[in-house]
This record gives C-alpha cells, structure tokens and sequence, in this order.
C-alpha cells in the first residue's frame, strides 16, 4: 500500500480534522501490505492514529484509519450510543465496537448503515439515512446529509482543501511522517 495511496484517501484523518477515512487499496500479496500497515501503524500510533485492514476482497482490500480518542468521543454522542446499542454493539468500549463494526462489514453484502458513526458524521444524519433507506438526503457529499446542511458544505469544503495540500506537500517532498499531525486534548 503506497503513502500516496493513503494521503490521497486520509489526509483530513491524518490532518486531525476527521475522525477517520474508509477506503479501498488494491492488494496482489497479502504479506506485503501485512508488513505495509505494520509500518504505517509505527508512524501512526504515537501520533493517536491506527489504520487497520477491514474486509479481504478478490484483489482489493477495505482499509480503515481512525483517531482512537476521537472515535471514543463521537461515540459518546447519546444518539450514536442509542443507534449502536440497537445494533448490539458493546457501546461502553470502543475497541471493540471497531471490532463489531469490522465483523458487520464482514457479514453482510451491504454496507452496515451505521459505518457513518465511525467516520464522524453526524449522528442524525446517520440516524436519517437508516430510517430514509439512504433517500431524501438535502445534499450528497462525503455523507448524506439530512441536517445541518450549511455546515456540512463547510466540512465537505475543508476535507477537499485538506487533501488537496496534503497531495501537494506529499508530492513536493515524498514525506509522509510530517503530515501526521498529533492532536492534544
């Protein structure tokens, strides 16, 4: 899995601005990207970071980074704890709701609707796409999004313009480790 691959699909994550990014990666040899992902989760972990391999496709790979602390604040929000608990997730501990999140991605043809909850998006706007069947959204960006419509453009706005200098600064000087940024408190 190449740096550029994952600057390309995290940067707001790895900005410290997003709670964590879900994306595909091509894969020929399973233990080279085992040992990729080792080496990436020895940048990341000391900056609060992880990313770890979510479903094994016919050459391809689901892959997902994620800010530990953070996630564990978003799913603290009342509503997300309501939707999870429904979902029988252990909503008390966050490891092991990736874990549960992990096994419904495994276990289903479709994408688990509440993944939204782990990549930081609003909780009613999670809860709107569940009860909508992913109908009726106001407008279609990173997320649906049913709500707070205005901020949600802004959000969109500032993930683009994140990856875009990211891209930009990765491609000028081929360093991954300076743009992971160590967020405090």
């Amino acid at each position: 899995m190449s740096e550029d691959l994952v600057v390309l699909h995290c940067s707001p994550t790895m900005a410290g601005i997003k709670t964590a990014s879900l994306f595909t990666c091509p894969v020929e040899d399973a233990e080279a990207l085992n040992e990729s992902l080792r080496r990436f989760n020895a940048i990341l972990v000391p900056k609060g970071l992880r990313i770890l391999p979510v479903k094994y496709m016919e050459k391809r790979i689901l892959i997902y980074m994620y800010r530990p602390e953070r996630l564990k604040k978003d799913l603290a929000d009342p509503l997300a704890k309501a939707l999870l608990s429904e979902l029988k997730y252990p909503v008390d501990d966050t490891e092991l709701c990736v874990a549960r999140m992990i096994y419904r991605v495994n276990a289903q043809k479709e994408f688990p609707h509440e993944i939204g909850l782990f990549l930081g998006y609003p909780p009613r706007d999670v809860e709107a796409f569940i009860k909508n069947q992913a109908q009726n959204a106001k407008y279609v960006g990173t997320w649906k999004v049913y709500y707070d419509e205005e901020k949600a453009l802004k959000t969109f706005a500032l993930y683009e313009k994140c990856t875009r200098i990211y891209q930009e600064v990765f491609h000028k000087n081929a360093a991954f480790a300076p743009l992971v940024v160590q967020v405090r408190g």
